[in-house]
């Protein structure tokens, strides 16, 4: 049956449904989204692809049905399984090589509607591994620095932007929750590691976010194996964490310029007095 409009495709699906005896299809579409149909009797609903840039769809159809089963499988309502698989497939996409959708991608994507291309920069510890090798095969030089970022600042902005003009794509290390804490205090931090995932991904110069929970990033540095790895310039080189082993392999450590007067601590300060 032809499938090149909305009442199409319902009709292919009433007609699936009516000699199969199924209680629903959900029909995906490529870049014009899906289409699920609960009943023959029952109102469409049509979900639209999420507008990002498309880098990989291999995978992509494996991922909604897993999606929408898992959604299925803890009691949620047919849509809101469908909804879910959209936008989990609307994040696999954006990756290169076949790859998977983490939860706090998924959240950062609902929370923030149209943020699924920014939610696709989110990566566990493995896929920003596999993404930063797949950038070093394109010949691309990886960049690497870390933090809690718990309010970005001025100063924030102005240190990726310069780790991102050392490289070509960036990856940036947050600390968990649990880290933040272990580091900062109890009263830490004020964002939580979904959110701030979320902003930084929502930064120009920042290509890959992920977390570690250690209280120094060296395991991640070691998996990662950036090329270059970048602090403020108020460490030296040799009390970088990681700059041994990122010199070890041929990398370069950097030192961005610190814009005076800026950090977290001091904004929280400035807030809890009123």
């Amino acid at each position: 049956m032809p499938t090149d409009s909305d009442a199409a495709v319902v009709a292919a699906c009433v007609k699936l449904i009516g000699e199969s005896g199924i209680g629903a299809v959900l029909a995906t579409r490529s870049e014009q989204g899906m289409t699920l149909l609960t009943g023959v009797a029952v109102e469409p609903c049509h979900l639209p692809a999420k507008a990002r840039e498309v880098f990989d769809v291999a995978g992509a159809g494996d991922t909604v049905v897993a999606a929408l089963a898992a959604g299925l499988a803890v009691g949620a309502e047919p849509e809101l399984a469908a909804r879910l698989a959209n936008v989990a497939a609307g994040i696999v996409v954006g990756k290169r090589g076949t790859a998977v959708a983490l939860p706090g991608e998924i959240l950062a994507a609902l929370e923030e509607p149209g943020s699924a291309r920014d939610a696709g920069k989110v990566m566990d510890r493995e896929a920003a591994r596999g993404q930063a090798m797949r950038w070093r095969a394109q010949g691309l030089k990886v960049g690497f620095t870390n933090g809690c970022f718990d309010i970005v600042h001025p100063g924030h902005v102005s240190l990726l932007r310069q780790a991102r003009a050392a490289c070509d794509r960036l990856v940036v290390a947050i600390n968990t929750d649990a880290s933040v804490s272990r580091l900062k205090g109890p009263s830490r931090p004020i964002q939580s590691e979904t959110n701030r995932a979320a902003v930084l991904a929502a930064l120009e110069s920042v290509d890959c976010v992920t977390l570690f929970g250690e209280d120094t990033p060296l395991e991640l540095i070691r998996a990662i194996q950036p090329d270059v790895l970048v602090k403020g310039a108020d460490y030296t080189v040799e009390t970088v964490v990681g700059a041994e082993d990122v010199q070890s392999w041929g990398g370069r450590v950097v030192l961005a310029k610190l814009i005076e007067g800026q950090s977290t601590t001091a904004i929280a300060s400035k807030m809890a007095r009123g």
